[in-house]
């Protein structure tokens, strides 16, 4: 067997403990001895007078918070590591986003659930296991998703202009390139995860207006030289609130007469500050900006005729049109 070296022994000691004990589990240190010799597959000889030393040294150290347990004299004190910088409780709030995201393949779900579970303890990890199934549904660009997520950050941080390519899929599920396969550049603003999905929101230097784009669908995505201003009051929260289902379109000042059952929808959709007043005894009438759409007429219909359209005018069109269609297919003529 060979010797460690005081300051790897250290180490090792705090490996043990970081692993091995919480508030809910605590060692001797004969315990940790046993453990330290574990993991180092007993190729080293350790005592135990020097591991008493070495955590001797950790209770007066200020760099590691170590509870020492000793409720009377003469009996072993009982050690244990708790100043962990997530709690359970946050750590399965973040399994449960990993688990629950379409971007992230299956294989990188189990890896990245794999790795939070080693910011606790075996033991507290144990009571992690995951409790949402992972589907392999997961987009087919997912593998490089995450990369280009990366360079999409690096890029809004030093408010660097991005050069790449866009495209989507035909009905023959071919992915076909927009601008006649030639790059764009833009300005990024912010990245939003939505729906399941990364959405990048930024300007084309051309628009005066933004627009967000589905990060799974840029390619080739590369930062250039070129750097640009933020805009001004610029508000990300406020922008998701007025796009419906991640459609672009024209931003129009918008007036809906809702049934008062549809309240907590509204409160859900645009927070509690959004302007509404009532309207008779069983109606109310919201006030606010929105991205006209058709994500907006789709999610307009979901209501049917617990909500309607005031103004604008063309939107109220809109949904006049979409509904007449939508009559005309289950009312029409029976097909084939």
């Amino acid at each position: 067997m060979g010797d460690l070296r005081k300051s790897e022994r250290i180490l090792g000691l705090i490996d043990v403990l970081h692993k091995y004990t919480d508030e809910d589990h605590e060692l001797t240190a004969r315990e940790i001895l046993d453990l330290l010799h574990e993991e180092l597959e007993d190729k080293v000889e350790i005592h135990e007078s020097a591991i008493k030393r070495d955590l001797k040294e950790l209770e007066d150290s200020s760099y590691i918070e170590l509870m020492v347990h000793n409720e009377k004299d003469g009996l072993p004190k009982y050690y244990s590591y708790q100043d962990r910088l997530f709690e359970i409780q946050e750590l399965r709030l973040l399994m449960d986003a990993i688990s629950s995201a379409r971007f992230i393949t299956k294989k990188d779900k189990e890896n990245l659930l794999g790795k939070i579970k080693q910011l606790t303890s075996k033991s507290l990890a144990s009571h992690l296991e995951n409790q949402i199934h992972i589907e392999e549904y997961a987009i087919h660009e997912a593998k490089r998703v995450k990369y280009t997520v990366f360079t999409l950050h690096h890029a809004i941080h030093e408010k660097r202009v991005i050069r790449f390519n866009y495209g989507r899929y035909n009905i023959d599920k071919e992915f076909v390139l927009s601008n006649d396969g030639e790059p764009r550049e833009l300005e990024p603003y912010a990245l939003v995860w939505n729906n399941d999905y990364y959405y990048l929101i930024g300007k084309f230097e051309d628009m005066q207006n933004l627009l967000h784009l589905r990060v799974d669908r840029m390619l080739d995505v590369e930062l250039t030289d070129q750097t640009f201003r933020l805009e001004e009051h610029f508000d990300i929260s406020a922008y998701v609130k007025r796009v419906f289902q991640m459609f672009t379109g024209v931003e129009k000042d918008l007036k809906v007469r809702f049934k008062n059952g549809l309240i907590n929808v509204i409160i859900d959709r645009f927070g509690k500050d959004v302007s509404i007043e009532k309207d008779g005894e069983d109606r109310f009438i919201l006030r606010t900006k929105a991205i006209i759409s058709d994500g907006l007429v789709g999610w307009m219909l979901n209501w049917g005729s617990d909500a309607e359209v005031i103004d604008p005018p063309e939107l109220r069109d809109q949904i006049k049109e979409a509904s007449k269609k939508l009559y005309e297919l289950y009312h029409g003529e029976e097909g084939p």
